[in-house]
């Protein structure tokens, strides 16, 4: 790590930017062409295609046009964070291979003392200098990104069928680090709930309803929306989001239910998570799940494959497995169950598919993972995995997370060439 940062700090000295002596990784910037203003339009959605899978690609991802021209970058969806940012070449200290040429900004630099700076900053706000806001976000994974906000246009269709130009604060990130979950992007698409998020960004703007949802397709790719009028609120299941856990998007606690009976793995603090391709359980209840999954394939002819290194725990038969369909006989549905008011359930229901995938040696991998080991401590995950063929609302007005079984490989019928 400190060779790392002395290089950069070298670079940066050669090329005559100014760095902060508070933090090595921060730097000046001048010299960018100015970008265009956006124009309003009415109240509206967007939606945008997703591509990418679960397995074996390990991620899904949207594309989002942004610049003036706007050029198209590769995105990762992400409900866990709120700050979307770019790979930036400005110059970019460290980055990541990427599928598309590095973001270039324009000379809009987002102040200090911007309410969107202070907001990303929290209660840890430090001007060093008044005119940049510099940023820098952390995953659990151990990934992340370093830069400065900026304001640019994102070419955007409204499912009206209007083209607009909102202008968007993003984050210009000009070195990364890598996680060990590394995908290779141009960036993030935050999505969370703080004023950072791109969908609080549009709202704010008049433009949609402070309200997003994914629709993650078991055989690959699916959609994701922005604003309300995209589902049948009849067909939604729904539970408020936690007033106790207010930074993520969170239904409080809830427990395990696995073949349609209580484990008493119960008091888990759950987040809906789309950044995270599987579904995470803290220590505990994972070592729980995992005795009652390996108690119910006991005296069956399935077992353990320990040279499958797909995923922690994998299984294999007399024969390799084609489908989630053929061990449908050694596994049971899970389930998450939430209080959602006096005396209320609600259940979030997780088929095999919802945590089983099959190798490419023809085994079955249990898509759960234990949380406690990659450093989420107490937090239980809902990934990926366990959202696919599901469409899930997280309504940031109502504030309740809804979820309802749909077939994500069909877009609405609606113009989703959004971002486009």
């Amino acid at each position: 790590m400190k060779a790392r940062v002395i290089l950069a700090l070298s670079f940066l000295l050669i090329l005559g930017i100014n760095v902060s002596a508070s933090d090595d990784r921060r730097k000046r910037w001048w010299d960018w062409p100015s970008s265009s203003k956006a124009g309003n339009s009415i109240c509206s959605s967007v939606v945008l295609p997703l591509y990418g899978n679960v397995y074996p690609q390990g991620f899904y991802y949207a594309q989002i046009n942004i610049g003036h021209p706007p050029r198209p970058y590769f995105v990762d969806p992400d409900t866990g964070s709120d700050l979307t940012w770019l790979q930036c070449d400005a110059p970019c200290v460290h980055c990541t291979q990427a599928p598309h040429p590095y973001y270039r900004p324009n000379n809009d630099l987002v102040p200090c003392k911007d309410p969107l700076c202070a907001s990303l900053h929290a209660g840890d706000h430090r001007c060093d200098d008044p005119g940049q806001c510099d940023y820098e976000v952390e995953y659990a994974d151990g990934g992340s990104s370093l830069g400065v906000l900026i304001n640019d246009v994102s070419l955007v269709n409204l499912t009206t069928g209007v083209r607009i130009t909102p202008r968007v604060t993003i984050g210009c990130g000009y070195d990364q680090i890598p996680g060990p979950s590394y995908q290779p992007l141009d960036g993030v698409l935050g999505l969370g709930k703080g004023k950072t998020g791109i969908v609080s960004q549009l709202h704010s703007q008049g433009l949609i309803r402070n309200v997003v949802g994914h629709c993650f397709s078991s055989r690959g790719g699916g959609f994701l929306f922005f604003g309300d009028d995209v589902y049948d609120p009849l067909r939604i299941v729904s539970t408020p989001m936690s007033r106790d856990y207010r930074k993520h998007y969170s239904p409080g606690y809830g427990e395990v239910i696995y073949g349609g009976k209580q484990t008493g793995l119960k008091n888990l603090l759950v987040i809906f998570d789309s950044g995270s391709s599987f579904t995470y359980l803290s220590s505990q209840a994972y070592e729980g799940l995992l005795y009652l999954v390996t108690k119910e394939l006991s005296g069956k002819p399935i077992k353990e494959a320990l040279d499958d290194k797909t995923l922690p725990f994998c299984w294999k038969g007399r024969k390799p497995f084609r489908s989630i369909k053929d061990v449908s006989k050694y596994f049971k549905p899970l389930a998450l169950r939430f209080s959602s008011g006096w005396r209320s359930k609600t259940q979030f229901e997780i088929p095999l598919e919802g945590y089983l995938l099959i190798s490419s040696r023809g085994n079955v991998c249990l898509g759960i993972l234990n949380g406690t080991e990659v450093g989420l401590q107490n937090f239980n995950i809902i990934g990926d995995i366990s959202m696919q063929d599901k469409m899930v609302i997280y309504d940031n007005e109502k504030q309740t997370i809804g979820w309802t079984t749909a077939n994500c490989d069909r877009p609405p019928k609606l113009d989703t060439r959004a971002f486009d």
